[in-house]
C-alpha cells in the first residue's frame, strides 16, 4: 500500500489556509474513532459542547490520519510517530486528551496502558483534567470507566485497560509498557538532559506491541530550540519536505515559511492564521494584535516569547533589555562559510584572544584576521568543555552537546587536552605567518595559566614568546574593547562564522553600565557561559593596536 508522510506544498497550503494533513489510510478506521472523538465533551467551554460542535477541520484530520493508520486486518499501526507543533491556545492539550481517551476506549488489548507523558505536574494537570472532565459530562462514560485523581489514571472498567497521566518531575517512567504515547510540551524535554533516556524508557514497550503509536505535541521554545526537540523539529521538517523519506513518520508542523519570517510577516495580523488554524474559536484575532501592539517595543524578551508561543516563530537570540548592544547586529553578520582555514587564505594579520578555562567553564579560543585589501574583520570561534561541565550543569548540557554536534565544541575527557588543542591552532595562525611579533595573543590573566605555560615552556618546544602573550585587563578596563566590537559589528566591519555557539553566548551576555564603562562580566552573567565572547573581547584589544602584517600575498579571493 502506498501513502506519503512528506508534505512539500506545506508552504503554499498554510497561505491558502489549507489543511497540510494528509488523508487516512484506512478511511473505515478512521470514521470509527472520528465517531467516538466527536461525542467527547470539551467541558471548560460554555455550554459544554462535544468536540463535533466545537472544532476546526484540522483536528479531525488530525485524529483522522491518526486512527487511520491502524490496519485491521493485520494488527499493524502503518504510522508509528507523529509530531504536531501548534501554537499556545489552539487546544492542544484538550485535543490530546480526547485522542488518547478515544484510543482507550477502543482498546482492544486487556490491562493496556496509554500514558501521556508532560514535562511538569502543571502540564500534566492540563491533560489529565479535561479527560477526567469528558468522562464525568457522559453518564455511560461514568459507568465505564474509574478516575483515579491523586494518580492520575484512568481505568477501564471490563478490560482494565488505563490512561496515566504522568509529570517527569514528579513520577518514574522506569518500566512502563505504553502501547500508546502522547508527549506533550516537548519543547520543555528539550532543555533536560536526561530526556533522551526518559523517551526511552516511556517507548519501550513498544516493541511488543504492532499497534502502538508516540505522538509529540509541542509549541514552539521561547528560547533557541536545544537538546531532544531541536533534533525532532529538524527531523520533522525534512521528513515533510522530502529530504528525508520516512513513512512510518509524520510531522504537522504549523509556521511561518522562511520568506515570510525573514521580511517579518508574522507581524502582520493578517497572517496570524498561518500558524493558529483555531483562530475564531479558541483563539481571539483581536487578543492576539492586541497583545502584539504591547509587546512590539519591549526588548526585557516579552515580545520574543510571545512571537514564539503564540506565532510560532523559532527564536534565534535571547533579546533582554540587558543585552549587549551587538546582539541587535550579531546574526545578520554571520558567514557560514567563513572557517579557520578561509581565514587564515583570506587574512593579512591575525591575533587570539582566550578566556576561561575552568572546569565548570568553557575555553574560548577567537581568532580574528585582518583581510586583505577590505582590511575587514574576521572571527573565528572555537571552544572547549570538560565533560563534568553536563553534570554540574544540567540545565546546559542539552546546549552544549548541540554545539559539540555542529563541529563549534569539544568535549574533553581529561584536563590538558583542551590546552593542547588551543596551542596546536594557535600554532596553525603563526606557521601561516599572520601572528605579530608581539601582542599576538591576549589573555584573561585568571585562571589562563595552563595556556601560557603550554605555548612557552621550552621542553614543549612550542616556540612562543612572553612578548607575544599579553594579559587583558578585565573589568571596567575592557570596556573599550567592548564598544569597538559593537561598533564594528553594527557597522559590517567584523564579520563571523555564524555559530549557533556565539549566538548562545551573545544572549547570554548581561550588560551593566559603571559610569561611563560598559562591563559584561561572568559574574554578571550568572550561570550562562559566555567565555567564548570573552575570548573575542579579548582579541579584539590587539587587533585595534593595528599590527603589521607579515604575511606573504596570497592574492586576495572573496567568500
Amino acid at each position: 500500500m502506498e501513502w506519503s508522510t512528506a508534505c512539500v506544498d506545506w508552504a503554499d497550503r498554510l497561505v491558502a489556509g489549507a489543511s497540510i494533513i494528509p488523508p487516512p489510510i484506512f478511511p473505515p478506521q478512521a470514521e470509527q474513532a472520528l465517531a467516538i472523538f466527536k461525542e467527547l465533551r470539551v467541558v471548560d467551554l460554555p455550554g459544554k459542547p462535544t468536540f463535533g460542535e466545537c472544532s476546526e477541520q484540522w483536528v479531525f484530520d488530525f485524529v483522522a490520519v491518526i486512527f487511520g493508520a491502524y490496519d485491521a486486518d493485520t494488527g499493524q499501526q502503518l504510522i508509528r510517530e507523529y509530531f504536531l507543533l501548534i501554537s499556545k491556545k489552539n487546544t492542544k492539550s484538550t485535543i490530546a486528551a480526547g485522542i488518547m481517551l478515544t484510543a482507550l476506549i477502543l482498546c482492544w488489548r486487556e490491562e493496556e496502558e496509554h500514558l501521556i507523558l508532560a514535562p511538569t505536574k502543571e502540564v500534566a494537570d492540563n491533560s489529565f483534567k479535561p479527560a477526567a472532565g469528558m468522562i464525568r459530562a457522559d453518564d455511560e462514560l461514568s459507568a465505564l470507566f474509574h478516575i483515579q485523581e491523586h494518580v492520575r489514571t484512568i481505568t477501564h472498567r471490563v478490560n482494565r485497560a488505563s490512561l496515566k497521566v504522568v509529570a517527569a518531575d514528579t513520577d518514574t517512567v522506569s518500566g512502563k509498557k505504553s502501547g500508546r504515547i502522547l508527549i506533550d510540551e516537548h519543547w520543555l524535554f528539550g532543555k533536560r538532559a536526561n530526556a533522551d533516556a526518559m523517551f526511552m524508557e516511556a517507548t519501550g514497550g513498544q516493541v511488543s506491541r504492532d499497534e502502538g503509536w508516540v505522538i509529540y505535541l509541542t509549541t514552539q521554545s521561547q528560547e533557541p530550540p536545544a537538546g531532544v526537540f531541536k533534533e525532532k523539529l529538524q527531523y520533522y521538517r525534512d521528513v515533510r519536505d522530502g529530504k528525508i523519506v520516512d513513512r512510518k513518520s509524520l510531522g504537522v508542523i504549523y509556521e511561518f515559511p522562511d520568506e515570510m519570517v525573514k521580511a517579518k510577516g508574522y507581524l502582520d495580523p493578517a497572517n496570524f492564521y498561518i500558524t493558529n488554524p483555531n483562530i475564531g474559536r479558541s483563539v481571539s484575532a483581536v487578543w492576539l494584535e492586541d497583545q502584539l501592539r504591547k509587546q512590539l517595543h519591549k526588548t526585557d524578551g516579552s515580545l520574543q516569547t510571545f512571537l514564539a508561543k503564540h506565532l510560532n516563530v523559532e527564536i534565534g537570540l535571547n533579546l533582554r533589555t540587558d543585552r549587549w548592544p551587538g546582539a541587535d547586529f550579531w546574526e545578520a553578520q554571520g558567514i557560514e562559510a567563513l572557517t579557520l582555514d578561509q581565514l587564515l587564505r583570506r587574512s593579512e594579520v591575525a591575533v587570539v584572544g582566550i578566556d576561561g578555562g575552568g572546569l565548570d567553564d568553557l575555553l574560548g579560543l577567537a581568532v580574528i584576521g585582518r583581510e586583505r585589501k577590505t582590511r575587514r574583520w574576521l572571527l573565528w570561534i572555537h571552544a572547549w568543555a570538560h565533560k563534568i561541565v553536563l553534570e554540574r550543569r544540567m540545565e546546559i548540557a542539552p546546549a552544549l552537546r548541540d554545539f559539540a554536534a555542529d563541529g563549534d565544541l569539544t568535549i574533553v575527557e581529561q584536563p590538558g587536552q583542551d590546552v593542547i588543542e588551543v596551542a596546536d591552532i594557535i600554532c596553525r595562525v603563526r606557521d601561516a605567518r599572520l601572528l605579530p611579533d608581539e601582542k599576538s595573543i591576549g589573555v584573561d590573566p585568571a585562571g589562563i595559566g595552563d595556556v601560557v605555560d603550554e605555548l612557552t615552556d621550552p621542553d614543549v618546544s612550542r616556540g612562543f614568546t612572553m612578548e607575544q602573550i599579553i594579559g587583558v585587563s578585565q573589568g571596567w578596563r575592557l570596556s573599550g574593547a567592548i564598544k569597538t566590537t559593537e561598533r564594528k559589528i553594527a557597522g559590517k566591519e567584523m564579520v563571523h562564522g555564524g555559530s549557533r555557539l556565539m549566538a548562545w553566548c551573545v544572549g547570554n551576555a548581561k550588560v551593566v553600565p559603571s559610569g561611563n564603562a560598559t562591563l559584561i562580566t561572568k559574574q554578571i552573567s550568572g550561570t550562562a557561559k559566555i567565555d567564548p565572547l570573552m575570548a573575542v573581547f579579548n582579541a579584539v584589544s590587539l587587533m585595534s593596536l593595528n599590527p603589521e602584517s607579515n604575511a606573504i600575498d596570497q592574492g586576495f579571493v572573496s567568500l
